[in-house]
């Protein structure tokens, strides 16, 4: 198993999360999505693989060329997770033991609280992935979650197209409609004193209109 991690100017945090997965994992591949800080520099301290960007291009881009990386080295699992610190290492096991009884994709799904996320964050996240199950076929209450566990038969002849944070909904659908089990494993929700990179209304408006290109219009 290999772990994909996109980053982007997340220099202060990104060395803790490959240290903290790599006793998980028999690699990590870091895809510096154009930052302009040492991102790639102390992920390559810490031991990952790292794949340079020019510039910044979008997490959906990121993940396709880390993912390429991944496949590359024959595995048979690929770990995603998000570069900021707001997973937890420690869960990575539970994401694990979901894959090994069967599922093709196990995603970490948050537990939102109005009271310690942000409010636009819980309403984009709530109120989208409500929507965007109806497109998946069955219920995710996290369909954003970036910390997921897919098996590499499913993503070697994926077509995945996404440049932004749509990648995640773009996976769910297209897994879905290939008839890959999706298991749910509640992980924490952990937020970081840095703003996130997600623009909760545009970013979840966007991901929901391609939500129809993916599930309707696409025949892959």
């Amino acid at each position: 198993m290999w772990a994909v991690i996109p980053a982007y100017n997340e220099e202060a945090r990104i060395a803790s999360v490959v240290r903290g997965i790599a006793g998980s994992v028999a690699g990590v591949v870091v895809v510096d999505d154009g930052s302009s800080d040492g991102t790639a520099r102390e992920a390559e301290r810490a031991g990952a693989e790292v794949i340079r960007r020019p510039s910044n291009g979008g997490k959906g881009a990121a993940i396709r060329a880390g993912l390429a990386a991944a496949l590359a080295h024959g595995c048979t699992h690929v770990l995603f997770i998000d570069g900021d610190g707001q997973h937890r290492p420690e869960e990575v096991p539970a994401l694990i033991g979901a894959a090994e009884e069967g599922a093709g994709l196990v995603v970490g799904e948050r537990q939102f609280s109005r009271d310690q996320m942000p409010r636009s964050r819980y309403y984009a996240n709530v109120i989208g992935s409500r929507a965007l199950s109806w497109f998946i076929g069955t219920e995710v209450r996290d369909t954003q979650s970036g910390f997921r566990l897919v098996g590499a038969d499913w993503l070697r002849s994926l077509p995945l197209t996404a440049t932004g944070y749509e990648i995640e909904t773009e996976m769910l659908i297209r897994l879905a409609r290939r008839g890959a089990s999706i298991v749910r494993i509640p992980v924490a929700a952990v937020y970081a004193d840095a703003p996130s990179k997600l623009r909760p209304l545009r970013d979840t408006t966007r991901t929901c209109f391609l939500a129809v290109k993916y599930r309707f219009l696409s025949r892959a």
